[in-house]
């Protein structure tokens, strides 16, 4: 790497990154155009030029790169990346022990002190997902890092950032015994196909873990579900295990149809008896409204932002009206899960957002239970936006 660059932080912000703040943002940096190179060292110091922090120039949608350090004389070297490996795998010591659970989260960015990395664990499996190409350019000293510290069967690594103006999600095979895929897993019990070979979606999206469980253990039964923006039907598979009536799956992706059908086999559940649908979730919405069709439970989990080619999506500005059609099409005393993994807003926004809807619905409704993210998904209490999930369970009652 080269030498360390000095950055200045504007008087304003020097409290919040003595405080622990990691991220380095465009508006707390004076001189940020003496920055040159992705992966750079780069040392925080006052006006005084008096040392606060250090971490390493590496751009994402976040910022601008992440503080890994307040000791002056850390070198980012094997040894420091072991040490935050180290740390990161003994706090998740109780899902290593969990044979009912082996597919989880090991290392969370910035939460396990290392802002944009990730690392996930899958039956022996690991897997790095690289957010920006500084931290890619310490690539050979991460992954002998996680070699060092690991019994793995293969690590495999996936490029999610821009270069060159494109948007690189590859996958990548690093080192051990390339695995046959799917990758059978298992969460409480309950079991997923994961194909590390197949691009950034591998399957699952592990920090919805608990609410899956919740919805299993104490709401599907006997309910009529509607799961919506369904990827492989996680939702619908853990609904139809807690006793459902029925499920339906319903996803824009072509591939949802293969992969929910896979994720119902496996888990010996007769795909046949549930409706898996591929068409636009806004546009059956419409078809839903039209027909008076109406569900015991409906998990609403968008992506923050999604585009089909009649509609745009961001969850900050139409999660309400969304919402709005969601009520429409719940039976009374019915359940709403409703889901966002936007990080620009937080829950007390969030519950604005379910309490304008029934508003403006004239509907009346109760907070039955909430979540973020698991404890597998480390948050830093100095970046509150990095705990992103907010989950709420509301029964709509009958007016």
């Amino acid at each position: 790497m080269s030498e360390e660059m000095i950055l200045y932080v504007k008087p304003k912000f020097i409290n919040e990154y003595k405080n622990g703040f990691p991220i380095l943002t465009k508006e707390a940096i004076s001189n940020w155009n003496d920055v040159k190179d992705e992966g750079e060292v780069v040392k925080l110091v006052d006006t005084k030029h008096r040392f606060i922090a250090k971490g390493y120039y590496g751009r994402q949608n976040k910022g601008y790169g992440w503080v890994l350090t307040k000791n002056e004389l850390e070198k980012f070297e094997q040894d420091f990346f072991e040490d935050k490996i180290a740390t990161a795998l003994k706090g998740r010591a109780e899902f290593f022990n969990d044979p009912d659970t082996t597919a989880f989260r090991v290392f969370n960015g910035e939460g396990d002190g290392i802002g944009g990395l990730t690392i996930e664990y899958f039956d022996g499996y690991y897997l790095i997902h690289w957010y920006n190409q500084g931290i890619y350019k310490y690539r050979n000293e991460i992954i002998n890092a996680l070699k060092a510290t690991t019994d793995y069967k293969a690590i495999y690594q996936k490029k999610r950032f821009a270069t060159d103006g494109k948007y690189i999600e590859e996958d990548d095979f690093v080192t051990g015994e390339q695995g046959e895929f799917p990758i059978i897993v298992k969460e409480n019990g309950v079991q997923f196909a994961i194909y590390l070979n197949e691009g950034a979606m591998v399957g699952v999206f592990l920090d919805q873990r608990e609410v899956r469980k919740t919805i299993r253990d104490k709401y599907a039964k006997g309910k009529t579900v509607l799961n919506t923006f369904s990827y492989t039907g996680a939702f619908s598979v853990f609904a139809a295990l807690g006793g459902a009536k029925k499920t339906t799956s319903v996803d824009l992706a072509n591939r949802s149809l293969s992969k929910t059908i896979e994720q119902f086999s496996i888990n010996h559940i007769d795909y046949e008896a549930q409706d898996i649908i591929v068409e636009d979730v806004f546009h059956y919405f419409k078809y839903a409204g039209k027909k008076n069709l109406k569900f015991g439970m409906v998990i609403l989990d968008p992506p923050s932002f999604a585009r089909s080619k009649k509609h745009t999506f961001s969850a900050a500005k139409d999660y309400t009206n969304l919402l709005k059609e969601t009520i429409a099409i719940t039976e009374d005393d019915g359940v709403i899960v409703a889901s966002t993994n936007a990080s620009s807003f937080g829950m007390k926004k969030f519950k604005g957002m379910i309490e304008r809807a029934f508003k403006e619905m004239s509907g009346k409704f109760k907070y039955l239970e909430e979540y973020t993210l698991p404890s597998d998904f480390k948050t830093a209490k100095e970046f509150p936006e990095g705990n992103y999930l907010k989950v709420v369970f509301i029964q709509k009652i009958k007016g």
